[in-house]
């Protein structure tokens, strides 16, 4: 059986990770066997049936993506990583294929996004986007996400990134994150889930990661003081360790 560490759709920066050359081996060492599919500060190719800004779930697609991903690199089962609204996917994938999931790590990850309290300022926001996007509001979206300050130059590659999508796709993929039901059969996911989630996220209370991780059999909730919602922007290098961690353990499981 081969296992992999996929961390899937994340971007972070190698100025506030602090990352080295040496980050990509250790990752690679963290399962016997095991591949990691990038290095840190990379993209790593999406997998199909994502669709707008974070590959926003989109029906049944990504559970058929995230499986295809995983035929192509000849993975049988892996530790699979999402951030933010990204992890309705996960819970999706390892609601379907609980058999390849040797283990999920939840960053920031909402049990259910359309009853938070902040979420009708943000429809607002999003509603009235319009093409061609502006930067400046692109850039003070992203600093809202965070607790500190970013790196200027991480923060402007990520407004460039942001700037091509049209104001419709942001509109439909956000209204999707709304419309996303609560996953069923959690309950049958066996393998260890870890929720890492920042007590400064304006976004996701506490007590919506306590819903999510209380929905797996073996779920533990992480927190990081400090942290805002993209807890893997605002806390880098623990958030690189953490997992690594926790993928560990999930080697030494049958």
């Amino acid at each position: 059986m081969r296992s992999a560490v996929a961390v899937c759709g994340l971007r972070s920066a190698p100025a506030i990770a602090g990352s080295s050359a040496n980050d990509e081996t250790r990752v690679r060492e963290i399962l016997p066997g095991g591949r990691h599919y990038g290095r840190p500060g990379q993209q790593l190719p999406r997998a199909p049936g994502l669709t707008g800004p974070c590959g926003s779930p989109a029906g049944p697609a990504p559970v058929r993506g995230k499986a295809a991903f995983l035929d192509r690199t000849a993975v049988d089962r892996a530790v699979l990583v999402e951030a933010s609204s990204a992890g309705f996917t996960l819970r999706r994938f390892a609601a379907a294929e609980p058999g390849r999931v040797a283990g999920l790590v939840f960053l920031g990850s909402p049990a259910r996004l359309a009853d938070k309290p902040g979420v009708a300022a943000i429809r607002a926001w999003v509603d009235g986007l319009t093409d061609p996007l502006d930067p400046i509001t692109m850039r003070e979206l992203l600093d809202s996400l965070v607790s500190g300050p970013l790196p200027e130059d991480f923060a402007v590659l990520m407004v460039r990134e942001s700037l091509p999508v049209p104001a419709r796709v942001w509109r439909d993929s956000f209204h999707g994150l709304l419309d996303e039901p609560s996953s069923e059969r959690l309950d049958q996911v066996t393998a260890p889930v870890l929720a890492i989630w920042g007590d400064h996220d304006p976004l996701v209370p506490r007590s919506d990661q306590e819903r999510l991780t209380a929905a797996f059999p073996q779920a533990t909730l992480l927190v990081h003081e400090g942290a805002g919602h993209v807890v893997h922007w605002d806390d880098p290098v623990r958030t690189a360790a953490d997992p690594a961690a926790f993928t560990a353990t999930c080697a030494h499981r049958p």
